[in-house]
C-alpha cells in the first residue's frame, strides 16, 4: 500500500494596501513655517558669520595677498612657511601649555567653590558668592588685562608692595620667562572661572539629595564621598566645562597681548597673537589664513579626543 501525499495548498495573504501618510493641516503647515521663520535668523547668522568665514579663510590660506596687490595663489606653501616658521611653532607650544594649566586650574577653582557654596549657608549669602564670581566674566578681558598689568608691575604694583611686607623681594611678573606665563594664566583663570562654577552649582543641584544620603549611610564621607559619589553623577558637567574651557584657551589672546605682548621674548605668545601680527601689522592675509585653518583643526582634533574618553568616564544618571 502506498502512501500518497496530498501537496500542500499555498494560500497568498491578500496585501494591505500601502498606508498613506495623511496630509498634513493647514495648522500643521502653519507651526512648520513659523518654526523656520524663528529659526531663519540663527541659521542665517551661523552661516554668514561661522561657515562663510571657515571656508573663506581655507580658501585665502592658499593664496598670497597683502591687500595692496592682487592675490596671488600659492598653493600648500604659506603652510610650508608656517612649518618652517619658529615662531609659529613656539606660539603652538605656548597655547598648549597655557591651555593644559588654565583649564586645569579653572576647573579646579570652580568645583572647589561650587562644593563650598553648595554646602550649608544662607540663600541670601550663596547668591551674593554667586554674583561674585560671576561677575569677573562680564568685564571685559582686555580692560582687566590692563589693571592687572599695574597691579602685577615689578617696580610700583600692589602684588610686590604687599609681598615686601612680608620680606618677599619683588617679583618679575610680567619680565620673566616662567613668571609672564603664570601671570597670564592666573589673570585668565581669574576671569573665566566664573562660568564653570556657575555649571558646576547647576550639576550639584541636579543631583538628588537620596543618593548623598545613601552614601552618607554607607559610610562614605567627605572627600570620599565627593570621589565616589559626586564626580561620577557631575561628569557630564565637567566635559562640557572641559570642553568650552579648552576651546577658549586655545584662543586666548587678550590677555598675552595686552600683559606682556607676547613676551619676554616669545615666551608667551600664543596661536592668535600670530594670527592678528601676521594680518594686520605685517599683512600676510595667506600666511595668517594658513595658521588659523592649522589652529582650527588642533581645536576640533582636541574636541573630538574629548567627546571619545567620554564615552569611558562620562556617566549619566
Amino acid at each position: 500500500m502506498t502512501n500518497t501525499q496530498i501537496p500542500a495548498v499555498r494560500t497568498e495573504q491578500p496585501t494591505a494596501p500601502p498606508a498613506v501618510a495623511p496630509r498634513p493641516s493647514a495648522r500643521d503647515r502653519g507651526t512648520r513655517l513659523l518654526a523656520t521663520l524663528f529659526l531663519a535668523p540663527t541659521i542665517v547668522g551661523i552661516v554668514v558669520f561661522t561657515v562663510v568665514p571657515i571656508l573663506g579663510s581655507v580658501v585665502l590660506s592658499l593664496f598670497h595677498w597683502n591687500v595692496i596687490d592682487d592675490p596671488s595663489f600659492a598653493g600648500a606653501a604659506n603652510y610650508r612657511e608656517v612649518f618652517g616658521d619658529s615662531t609659529v611653532l613656539v606660539s603652538f607650544r605656548n597655547t598648549l601649555v597655557f591651555m593644559v594649566f588654565a583649564v586645569a586650574l579653572q576647573l579646579l577653582i570652580a568645583l572647589m567653590l561650587a562644593l563650598a557654596v553648595n554646602g550649608r549657608m544662607p540663600v541670601w549669602l550663596r547668591s551674593v558668592f554667586r554674583s561674585a564670581f560671576f561677575f569677573p566674566l562680564v568685564l571685559s578681558a582686555a580692560s582687566i588685562s590692563v589693571v592687572m598689568k599695574y597691579l602685577f608691575n615689578q617696580d610700583f604694583g600692589v602684588v610686590n608692595w604687599l609681598l615686601g611686607f612680608v620680606g618677599i623681594a619683588p617679583v618679575p611678573w610680567l619680565t620673566s620667562e616662567n613668571a609672564a606665563m603664570a601671570t597670564v594664566v592666573l589673570v585668565y583663570v581669574w576671569q573665566q572661572f566664573g562660568f564653570s562654577f556657575l555649571l558646576f552649582v547647576g550639576g550639584l543641584n541636579n543631583i538628588p539629595k537620596e543618593i548623598h544620603e545613601a552614601a552618607s549611610l554607607d559610610g562614605a564621607t567627605g572627600l570620599r564621598k565627593h570621589l565616589a559619589v559626586t564626580l561620577p553623577l557631575l561628569s557630564p558637567t565637567l566635559l562640557v566645562a572641559s570642553v568650552v574651557g579648552i576651546i577658549n584657551a586655545l584662543q586666548v589672546f587678550e590677555q598675552p597681548y595686552v600683559l606682556t605682548n607676547g613676551g619676554p621674548g616669545d615666551a608667551t605668545r600664543t596661536v592668535v597673537m600670530v594670527i592678528y601680527e601676521s594680518a594686520f601689522e605685517q599683512l600676510r592675509f595667506g600666511e595668517a589664513s594658513a595658521v588659523g585653518v592649522l589652529l582650527f583643526v588642533l581645536i576640533m582634533a582636541v574636541t573630538a579626543l574629548q567627546f571619545r574618553l567620554s564615552r569611558r568616564f562620562v556617566h549619566y544618571q
